[in-house]
C-alpha cells in the first residue's frame, strides 16, 4: 500500500476505536422515561396522602418536609433549558432525604429515580450543603444564659443531676478508605472513620457538634482542639454563675458538662471516679453521673436509627462525608423538635462505635467540686433506688 492508502486505513481504525469508546447513548432510554416512570413521579404525590407512611419513608412528617422545602427552595431550584427541564426542588430534597434515611447506595437511587449517578451525587452534595446552611443557626444556636438554665433544670428533673448543662461523647463514623489516604484515618479497631464529637441536652438534642477529626484521635484530643473548648475555657459561652446545689451546704458549684473517662475532671467537665475499689459514695456518684451521660448515648442512638446512612461505611469523598454528618445532626434536632422520636430508637446504636479514651489530668478544683456533688447524692439528693443499682 502506498502512503495514502495507509493513511486511509489508519483513519478508519481510529474512527472505529472512537466509535467503540463513545457512549452508547447520550441519555440512556431508561433515564429518558424518568418524568413518566421515575419513582418521584409515580410515588411522591401518593405517599403524601398517607402521613404515617410518609414519615416512615422520609423520616419526617409531611409538614416538616414542606417547611424544610420552603427554606431550601430558593437555593436548590434549577433553571430550565431548551434541551431539558430542570429537576424540581421537591424531587431533589426527596432523593436526599431518602439517601440519608435509608442508607441506600447511589446505584439504588439511579434505578428507582432514573437519574444519572453523577447527577444524584451532585444533588445530594448541594442539598446537604444548603440544609446545613439553612438549619445550623436554627437548630444549633449558641445557647444563652436562659437556655443553659433550662437545660440544667431538665437534667435535674429528668436525670436527677444538678447543675448539668450537657452530656458529651464521641463516636466513630465509618467511611470507605479514601484513595491515597495511607493510614491517616485508620482507627484502633482497624477501619477507616472520622469522629463525631457531640454535646446534647436532656431532650436528646445536640447543643454542639464537631466533625472531621480522623478516627485515630481520642475524645479528649478532639475536645481540647474544638472551638467549643476554647470558648469554654475563655468563659465566652454565657454559662451561668456557680450556685449551691444543696440547702445544707452554701458552697456554690459550677455548671458542668458530664462525660466518661475520656475527659479530664475540671470545674467545667465532670467525669466518673476511676479505679475498681471504690467507696459506696463514689459508686453512687458514678451511677448518678451515668444516668445523666446516657442522654448523649441515646441521642446517638436516635440519630443512627433514623438516618440509616450510619448503618454502613459511607462511600463518598471525605468532604461530603463531613457534610452528610453535619446535615444529619441538624436534621436530628429539626425532626426531634417537630415530630418527636420513638423510644425504641434510643436503645441501640448501630453503626456508631466508641472512641478510645485519652489521658487527661484532673484539676484540684474539679476534684473538690465532684466531691461536693458526691456528698449531695448520699444526703439531701439521695434517690430511693440508687443503692440497689450499685451492687
Amino acid at each position: 500500500m502506498d502512503v495514502e492508502e495507509v493513511a486511509i486505513v489508519a483513519l478508519l481504525i481510529l474512527k472505529k476505536k472512537r466509535k467503540r469508546n463513545a457512549k452508547e447513548y447520550w441519555v440512556h432510554p431508561l433515564l429518558q422515561e424518568r418524568r413518566i416512570k421515575g419513582m418521584f413521579k409515580l410515588f411522591y404525590e401518593d405517599i403524601r396522602k398517607y402521613p404515617r407512611k410518609f414519615f416512615n419513608y422520609a423520616r419526617m412528617s409531611v409538614r416538616s418536609f414542606d417547611e424544610l422545602l420552603s427554606l431550601l427552595k430558593p437555593h436548590i431550584t434549577g433553571t430550565d433549558t431548551n434541551m431539558r427541564p430542570s429537576i424540581s426542588p421537591e424531587e431533589k430534597l426527596f432523593i436526599t432525604i431518602r439517601y440519608l434515611g435509608s442508607g441506600c447506595k447511589f446505584i439504588d437511587l439511579y434505578y428507582s429515580y432514573r437519574l444519572g449517578i453523577s447527577t444524584i451525587a451532585e444533588i445530594i452534595r448541594t442539598v446537604c450543603h444548603f440544609i446545613w446552611v439553612a438549619l445550623k443557626d436554627m437548630c444549633l444556636p449558641q445557647p444563652t444564659k436562659e437556655h443553659w438554665l433550662t437545660i440544667a433544670n431538665n437534667f435535674k428533673s429528668r436525670a436527677n443531676f444538678p447543675n448539668c448543662i450537657g452530656a458529651i461523647d464521641g463516636k466513630h463514623i465509618r467511611t470507605v478508605k479514601p484513595y491515597n489516604s495511607g493510614s491517616m484515618c485508620y482507627n484502633y479497631k482497624h477501619f477507616f472513620s472520622i469522629i463525631l464529637l457531640a454535646i446534647c441536652d436532656a431532650d436528646y438534642k445536640f447543643i454542639y457538634i464537631d466533625v472531621g477529626f480522623y478516627g485515630k484521635e481520642s475524645d479528649s484530643t478532639i475536645f481540647r482542639h474544638s472551638t467549643f473548648y476554647q470558648k469554654l475555657m475563655n468563659n465566652d459561652l454565657q454559662i451561668p454563675e456557680s450556685q449551691p446545689i444543696s440547702s445544707q451546704n452554701p458552697i456554690p458549684v459550677p455548671f458542668v458538662i458530664v462525660g466518661d473517662e475520656a475527659f479530664g475532671q475540671s470545674d467545667k467537665v465532670m467525669r466518673p471516679f476511676g479505679g475498681s475499689n471504690l467507696t459506696t459514695k463514689k459508686k453512687i456518684f458514678n451511677y448518678r453521673l451515668s444516668r445523666a451521660r446516657r442522654y448523649i448515648e441515646c441521642s446517638f442512638g436516635i440519630l443512627a436509627n433514623k438516618w440509616q446512612i450510619f448503618h454502613r461505611p459511607i462511600n463518598v469523598n471525605l468532604d461530603l462525608v463531613i457534610s452528610i454528618v453535619k446535615t444529619c445532626c441538624v436534621l436530628h434536632n429539626y425532626v426531634r423538635e417537630r415530630d418527636g422520636y420513638k423510644f425504641e430508637d434510643t436503645l441501640t446504636i448501630p453503626g456508631l462505635e466508641e472512641v478510645p479514651h485519652g489521658i487527661q489530668r484532673a484539676t484540684r478544683r474539679g476534684v473538690s467540686y465532684r466531691d461536693l456533688v458526691a456528698d449531695y447524692f448520699v444526703t439531701e439528693g439521695e434517690l430511693s433506688w440508687q443503692m440497689s443499682r450499685i451492687h
